[in-house]
């Protein structure tokens, strides 16, 4: 019997997280094919991939910076001005182009910035992507877009995009999708192997790297894990739920469950570098582009277009989170606020008042991914003191 970090598949995963410009660079050197940085989860990668592109997440570095004043507010989120930075300071230097489906006007900004300040970037995309993702025109607006954005990367590759390469890219995007779902709902188990930090290095690794080999890896790695060849070396303590947005930084990860006095462990995360990014399969054949249209429109929202008619709590990520305290037996939520991002901070009084009713204790952690978390430390470890407190009296 091994641990869950004692498998290949799992160093595997963390060398791709840790050292994903190489393999970026790498991967270019051994095809010969073109690397394309992206913004946002609501970017259609198999556009992308169909035409033999490499879709990539652009993310930070978690360090601290002071060379993106001139292009960006200081009001504007930690995150953007940390992927700014990356690609100002050269370490995007592999990327032929970036594009970003319609986001929040600071990451808009960013990538706008990317775009003209990087010279390595020959080919960029504005992708106008609806807000109001429960509008009955959204997909219809999705897929009308969808096909201006294949027209341009086929005008930019010199490839045609057959209807054979979509069906392909979306057979392993699909893939993927089932197998990072699948890893999820192991974590219902009450002895969950997998950690919260274990399924973030999984999911982001996954965007920055080709999703068929990636496929594979994982494949594997589940087997492992379902055969019963793992073995739980931690102590559960409290199920917590994180939700969020782009919260990979694994010294979080680390603290709460590895580094507090009492123990606990994440069986679920709601953010773009966890479920939302990969929650939903593409579905249906024939018209491609509005079956991934209804994908992109329909999967677990963001924040910043989830907006509903008439009752607030009708939205659906808040149903989506709702189902899964349930499912997953969730005993406490951390919501985790990048720093200055409107749209979470807007969701947040509607999202503890939620969780109120629920009888669910939550905590709000706001993040500048700059800034050491071990402030944090004290916080949780206060939440879940309390929660114990609260147990003796039932």
């Amino acid at each position: 019997m091994v641990t869950v970090d004692e498998l290949p598949e799992m160093k595997k995963f963390i060398e791709w997280f840790e050292n994903r410009h190489e393999y970026a660079r790498k991967w270019k050197e051994e095809t010969g094919g073109k690397v394309v940085g992206y913004f946002c989860t609501y970017m259609p990668e198999e556009i992308m991939y169909a035409a033999g592109i490499l879709p990539v997440r652009i993310l930070g570095s978690h360090e601290p910076e002071s060379i993106t004043r001139p292009y960006l507010h200081d009001m504007y989120c930690p995150f953007c001005h940390d992927t700014l930075a990356q690609a100002l300071e050269g370490r995007y230097d592999y990327l032929d182009g970036v594009t970003i489906a319609q986001s929040c006007l600071h990451m808009r900004q960013s990538y706008f910035s990317f775009a003209d300040r990087v010279e390595n970037i020959e080919w960029s995309y504005y992708l106008p992507f609806p807000h109001g993702v429960n509008n009955p025109h959204a997909a219809d607006f999705a897929k009308h877009e969808f096909e201006k954005f294949k027209k341009s990367v086929e005008e930019w590759t010199g490839k045609e995009i057959a209807d054979g390469d979509l069906d392909k890219a979306i057979e392993v995007y699909n893939k993927s999708r089932e197998l990072l779902t699948k890893m999820f709902e192991l974590r219902k188990a009450d002895e969950p192997v997998l950690t919260g930090l274990h399924a973030m290095y999984i999911v982001v690794s996954s965007q920055v790297v080709d999703k068929a080999e990636h496929n594979q890896v994982l494949e594997s790695f589940l087997e492992k894990i379902e055969n019963g060849e793992v073995e739980n070396d931690r102590e559960i303590g409290t199920r917590l739920m994180l939700i969020g947005s782009e919260d990979y930084d694994a010294e979080l990860f680390r603290l709460i469950e590895y580094g507090m006095s009492y123990p606990a462990t994440f069986v679920f995360e709601e953010n773009c570098t966890g479920s939302r990014y990969f929650w939903g399969l593409v579905e249906g054949d024939g018209d491609r582009l509005m079956a991934l249209a209804k994908r992109y429109v329909y999967r677990v929202p963001c924040p910043a277009k989830d907006w509903a008619r008439g009752d607030f709590f009708g939205r659906r990520r808040f149903q989506f989170i709702e189902d899964v305290i349930k499912k997953w037996n969730v005993e406490a939520v951390i919501i985790a606020q990048m720093k200055f991002c409107d749209p979470h901070e807007l969701d947040i009084p509607s999202l503890r008042e939620m969780l109120d009713k629920m009888g669910v204790r939550h905590l709000h952690l706001e993040l500048d991914l700059t800034q050491p978390v071990g402030q944090f430390r004290t916080r949780v470890e206060a939440m879940i003191e309390a929660m114990g407190e609260e147990d003796l009296f039932i």
